[in-house]
């Protein structure tokens, strides 16, 4: 199946993903180069909310660009196995090697909007991430490792507490709220 078919298939888990789901689905239609960062209106990411076995923790880097803690990432650069991406992007910003999913189904959908910034000595303008999110687990036992030139910390922390240590608030209230309200729903009240 093809990532715009998991999109279609995708149940909305509130308002928000509802009308992003819409909006993704449109930009997919509309734009050949929707998977390539030269798209400078918005392009495809994908994230991880990576869990320990006991999903009692989330790990998180600490972003360069953002400032904060914040879930692990990347863009998909042509790639529309946003699964694979997201598994690449964990192994390479916190050097887990043994990151799996717990699903091969999207976990969320959301449009993330990115200020203007500077990467690499190269100016970014402001534009849009329309990502896909995944759950996967990883070993918290397992060595991790900083990725100099986009974080300066990899941690586990306790799934409230990942929340409390980002400095972006509607991420916190919007996003990260939400994967851990979906994480209980789904894995804990069974």
């Amino acid at each position: 199946m093809s990532i715009k078919e998991d999109i279609v298939n995708y149940r909305p888990f509130n308002i928000q993903e509802e009308k992003d789901k819409r909006i993704i689905l449109q930009f997919l239609e509309e734009h050949d180069d929707a998977f390539f960062r030269s798209n400078e209106l918005g392009h495809m990411t994908a994230s991880a909310w990576v869990v320990n076995k006991d999903r009692t923790k989330v790990l998180m880097a600490y972003h360069k660009i953002y400032d904060s803690w914040a879930w692990l990432g990347g863009h998909c650069d042509g790639d529309e196995d946003c699964l694979a991406v997201a598994l690449k992007e964990v192994r390479e910003e916190a050097g887990v090697k043994s990151v799996v999913p717990v699903s091969r189904d999207i976990f969320s959908l959301e449009i993330l909007s990115v200020d203007s910034h500077y990467k690499r000595g190269n100016y970014v303008p402001t534009h849009l991430h329309l990502n896909v999110t995944y759950l996967l687990e990883a070993d918290e036992n397992e060595e991790l490792f900083v990725k100099e030139d986009e974080n300066s910390g990899v941690a586990w922390f306790e799934k409230d507490e990942a929340i409390a240590r980002s400095n972006e608030k509607w991420f916190k209230e919007n996003i990260y709220k939400k994967l851990n309200q979906k994480l209980k729903e789904l894995y804990e009240d069974n």
